[in-house]
């Protein structure tokens, strides 16, 4: 237990660049972080840090040690979840994501799994990309679905799909005496930028929106527009709840997913195969949705800017 402590502890530094933040966010004093790491250097012979004025940089010993310590607290934790894993169950996968891809996509997984993998018991998490980072760097999640993850050592990123962002409008309905405003979803800083590039004189949206799914519930049942997947709005086209805007710029908006390079093979294929069928199935869909707009005639609208709203911004978390 003892050595997974010290490993932890040398992660934290390595993330943070600090033995005061290390220590803060393992709740321990500096100086218990400076104790850990010095009997770690002793323990191995050499000097992990550089510490200056600026904080810790890692030695070239630190670098080799760092997949070492990552390997460590991975088999630690694995050894942990293997002592619990229910009982009827062979094995345990703990997925987590970010609160719009679960509202989108990981919902549907679920089921997926417990029609094809009833043998793997599921624990699913929230959390926000870098909560998500952290833990499965830590080994406390085996699977991470997010949209803009960092690079760490021993981890796998892949790009799950490629969504994209088309402008959608729906009519304000009768009677609600305020206009529909342009909804403004946070899809992340990719986005941010291209969206300020495409529209540079756009003032302030009347409604920001961090969560996709909410907007997009907003926008059908009181109007207005926004970007949002076209995999979102393909079952409402041909209803006309909502409508694609002609020619408007589209956005791409990668997903990811995020492993340990040595995971379970057998258990984290089967999940990845899971999500994979999941993004086909919404793919098709969307496909045949659009084919059948196009048999049934239906008049496109014409391209047109975020419509400008008035009144004070509103933040929806």
């Amino acid at each position: 237990m003892m050595q997974v402590e010290l490993a932890r502890t040398f992660l934290e530094v390595v993330t943070t660049g600090s033995f005061v933040e290390a220590a803060e966010r393992l709740h321990v004093t500096q100086s218990t972080v400076s104790t850990r790491i010095r009997a770690l250097e002793d323990e191995l012979g050499r000097p992990l840090f550089i510490r200056n004025k600026a904080g810790a940089v890692l030695t070239p010993a630190g670098v080799q040690f760092q997949r070492h310590a990552i390997a460590i607290i991975r088999l630690w934790e694995q050894a942990r979840q293997d002592a619990i894993v229910p009982s009827g169950h062979t094995a345990l996968l703990r997925i987590g994501g970010e609160a719009g891809i679960w509202n989108r996509l990981l919902y549907k997984w679920v089921p997926w799994m417990r029609a094809n993998a009833r043998n793997v018991a599921l624990r699913c998490e929230l959390g926000l990309s870098e909560g998500l980072i952290h833990n499965l760097v830590e080994g406390l999640l085996d699977i991470g679905v997010m949209y803009a993850p960092q690079s760490r050592p021993g981890l796998v990123v892949d790009v799950l799909v490629q969504e994209e962002l088309v402008l959608l409008e729906a009519d304000t309905p009768k009677g609600q005496d305020w206009p529909g405003d342009y909804i403004y979803v946070d899809w992340g800083q990719e986005f941010h930028r291209s969206h300020r590039l495409r529209f540079p004189d756009r003032p302030s949206p009347g409604l920001f929106v961090g969560l996709g799914t909410l907007g997009f519930e907003h926008m059908v049942r009181h109007g207005g527009s926004g970007y949002f997947p076209r995999t979102l709005a393909s079952p409402h086209l041909a209803s006309r709840a909502v409508r694609i805007v002609a020619d408007a710029p589209t956005f791409m908006l990668p997903i990811y997913v995020v492993y340990p390079a040595d995971a379970n093979a057998g258990v984290t294929q089967q999940a990845l195969a899971g999500l994979r069928a999941i993004v086909r199935s919404e793919q098709a869909q969307a496909a045949l949705a659009a084919q059948a707009l196009a048999a049934a005639g239906v008049p496109k609208r014409e391209a047109r800017r975020p419509a400008r709203a008035g009144g004070k911004r509103r933040k929806v978390r």
